[in-house]
């Protein structure tokens, strides 16, 4: 029996004190994110091109619009902004920083608020730097964690290592390549570590040495490198990272390329900083 009163496995409700801390959150973000330049957007709910996004259908709630095209529930907010920012608003605005406060909606019932921007012809120092503002003005420190995902594609194109083994992290699967320098790679974890990348060969040292160049243009004490680390996101192609503490996941974001157009974004998740939030009030 569902009562009147339940809401779905996944969904948010914010009332009192935490849809408070939301109306905050989201306005002192988009305050920031003006100052440094960026506009605001909201996409439609509804969109054509959500399978463009997803190795898979799976996370996509989907139906039909009149004309009986399937269309699917925004669960990414990336690959709409890229697309009417540069193919719909090309000719009426030359802005190429986007911001916007929207959820995304994923099956079956689950709902996630995000704070995100776009970069046009963006760098990853730009993109990740917004985003660690953002978190600084909330006070939440966590990991941040820099990966390449050209690296593991290397690996499985180049070296024949599986990338069911990468994406799942099987290391007995990943060192079974017998190299002298898949062993090191591996226990990548610090910036100390990419100190000496002559080990390396050069398709490999080429995308370390992105990592060492993302890294030096960023202010942040708590930095891990992940070299072997897969997002599932279609359209990242390069440096991507992620900021996470607590067991939760509180930003992410990388370069990309979407329809030719180079960019560079992030989303933060709002309900796990919410969550963060709502803990330090019941503990000072």
């Amino acid at each position: 029996m569902i009562f009147a009163h339940e809401i779905p496995s996944g969904s948010h409700l914010y009332f009192g004190h935490s849809a408070k801390l939301k109306r905050e959150l989201e306005y002192k973000s988009a305050n920031i994110l003006e100052e440094l330049g960026y506009q605001e957007i909201l996409t439609p709910l509804f969109s054509y091109h959500q399978h463009d996004s997803f190795s898979s259908k799976k996370p996509l709630i989907r139906l039909n619009d009149a004309d009986n095209h399937e269309v699917s529930l925004r669960a990414d907010s990336t690959a709409d902004v890229v697309r009417i920012v540069t193919k719909r608003l090309g000719r009426s605005s030359s802005a190429k920083r986007w911001f916007y406060l929207q959820p995304i909606y994923t099956f079956p019932t689950v709902e996630q608020y995000q704070i995100g921007a776009e970069l046009i012809d963006g760098e990853f120092f730009e993109a990740c730097s917004a985003a660690i503002s953002l978190l600084q003005a909330q006070d939440i420190d966590a990991i941040l964690q820099i990966a390449n995902i050209a690296i593991p594609k290397i690996l499985h194109n180049n070296y024949g290592v599986s990338l069911d083994d990468i994406k799942s992290m099987n290391i007995k699967g990943i060192l079974s390549l017998g190299t002298d320098w898949i062993e090191p790679l591996v226990k990548i974890h610090t910036v100390e570590d990419l100190s000496d990348l002559s080990i390396y060969p050069d398709d490999i040292a080429k995308e370390l040495e992105r990592i060492v160049d993302a890294t030096s243009d960023i202010e942040y004490s708590d930095i891990v490198i992940s070299p072997l680390y897969y997002a599932q996101m279609r359209y990242y192609d390069s440096l991507i990272f992620r900021v996470f503490g607590d067991n939760r996941l509180f930003a992410k974001g990388g370069t990309y390329s979407i329809d030719e157009v180079d960019a560079a974004g992030f989303a933060i998740y709002t309900d796990a900083c919410i969550e963060k939030l709502l803990e330090k009030g019941d503990n000072a």
